[in-house]
C-alpha cells in the first residue's frame, strides 16, 4: 500500500507515524523472504536479520523499513551501500553497518490474512507480535492525536524521519493503492548552476547540474529536471553560450557530477559545464549528507543573487532526538 503526497495532514479518525528513511520490505516467514516493494529479494544483502525473520510465527508478513543507523541517525548511504554484488563485502558490511527491521503494519498472523482488517486491528495485533521476535525488530511510533503527528514532523527529523504518515484507523490493506497519506518536509536553497545535461531527444536542456560554493570551490549537490519543452530548448540556448572548460571545484576535493557506477550502469551522464554565475532557487525534501536526494523542484530564476552567495551553510541540520529514543 502506497501514500498520496498532500500538504496537510488530514483530520478525523486517522493513526499518524513516522516516515522512515529507508527500504521499504516486506518481511516472510516459513520460509523467510524479505522482498523490496517491486517484489526484489533483499535478504542476501543483510544475512544479519535471518535470525530476527526465523523468530516470526510461521504463517506472518510484516510491512516495514530496512534501516541502518549511525552514531543514532539514519544513515541512508550506509544503506544502500549494503546492496553490494560480492558475498566477501556484504559479510563485511553486516559486521559494520547492521541493519534493523522498523516494523509498520501486519498482513499475516498464523496463515490469516489481515489485510481486509481495518489498520487499528492490525496495529494491536503487530503491537502484541515485536516484542517477541527479537532485537533487530523495532515498532515505529503511532499516534491517533493530530497534534502530536504535528509535533512529531518536526521533532523526529533528525532521527531520520522525513516526514509523517497518517493511515485510515478503519482502513484495509489495499495493495498498489495510494490509501495513505504523506506529508514530507521540503524547504528552498539558492543554487549556482555549473552545467547541464541535454535532454534524450537532444533537442534542448535535460537537467541543469547545481552547486553551492565551500571555501572558495563549488560543490556538485544535485539536479534539477522537468522543464517544459518550450523552456528546455530556450534554456539550451542560453547555457551555451556561456559553456565553459570545468566549473566545480578540482577532483578529490569537493564533489563532482558522477560517472557510472553499479547504480547507474549504461546510462549516460555526460554533462556540459557552464560559467558559474546563474543562480536558482529550487525546493528538496532530503539530504543525504552535502546533496540531494532526489531531483530538486524547480522555483524561480533569481538574477538578483550573486552567485558566491550560495553556500553551503545555507542547508539546514534538523536537531533533536536519535533514533532509539524516537522509537523508545
Amino acid at each position: 500500500m502506497e501514500a498520496r503526497v498532500r500538504d496537510q495532514l488530514p483530520t478525523g479518525e486517522w493513526a499518524y507515524e513516522p516516515k522512515w528513511d529507508g527500504f521499504r520490505a516486506l518481511a516472510w516467514s516459513a520460509p523467510i523472504r524479505l522482498d523490496s516493494r517491486n517484489l526484489k529479494p533483499l535478504l542476501r544483502y543483510f544475512p544479519e536479520l535471518v535470525p530476527s525473520l526465523e523468530a516470526l510465527p510461521d504463517g506472518t508478513v510484516v510491512d516495514g523499513e530496512v534501516v541502518v543507523v549511525t552514531e543514532d541517525r539514519l544513515d541512508f548511504d550506509a544503506l544502500q551501500n549494503r546492496l553490494h554484488p560480492a558475498a566477501s563485502r556484504v559479510q563485511l558490511l553486516a559486521a559494520e553497518t547492521p541493519a534493523h527491521l522498523v516494523a509498520f503494519d501486519l498482513l499475516a498472523r498464523g496463515g490469516a490474512d489481515l489485510r481486509t482488517k481495518p489498520f487499528s486491528e492490525r496495529r494491536a495485533a503487530l503491537e502484541a507480535l515485536i516484542p517477541a521476535v527479537g532485537e533487530r525488530w523495532t515498532l515505529t511510533p503511532s499516534t491517533t492525536d493530530r497534534e502530536t503527528g504535528l509535533a512529531w514532523f518536526d521533532e523526529f527529523e533528525a532521527a531520520g524521519c522525513d516526514g509523517i504518515v497518517a493511515k485510515r484507523l478503519d482502513g484495509p490493506y489495499v495493495e498498489a493503492q495510494r490509501e495513505m497519506v504523506k506529508v514530507k518536509h521540503r524547504r528552498t536553497v539558492d543554487c549556482v548552476v555549473g552545467g547541464y545535461r541535454v535532454h534524450k531527444d537532444g533537442d534542448g536542456i535535460g537537467s541543469i547540474l547545481l552547486g553551492l560554493y565551500d571555501d572558495g570551490q563549488l560543490h556538485f549537490i544535485g539536479h534539477c529536471s522537468g522543464f517544459p519543452d518550450h523552456d528546455r530548448k530556450d534554456l539550451l540556448r542560453r547555457f551555451e553560450e556561456i559553456r565553459a572548460d570545468d566549473s566545480f571545484g578540482s577532483a578529490g576535493t569537493v564533489r563532482r557530477p558522477g560517472g557510472e557506477s553499479r547504480w547507474t550502469g549504461d546510462k549516460d551522464l555526460s554533462w556540459v559545464a557552464v560559467t558559474p554565475g546563474v543562480v536558482v532557487e529550487v525546493s528538496y525534501d532530503q539530504l543525504t549528507g552535502a546533496r540531494f536526494r532526489h531531483a530538486t523542484r524547480f522555483e524561480r530564476w533569481r538574477p538578483d543573487k550573486e552567485a558566491a552567495e550560495c553556500t553551503l551553510d545555507q542547508l539546514e541540520r534538523p536537531t533533536g532526538p536519535g533514533f532509539a529514543k524516537v522509537v523508545g
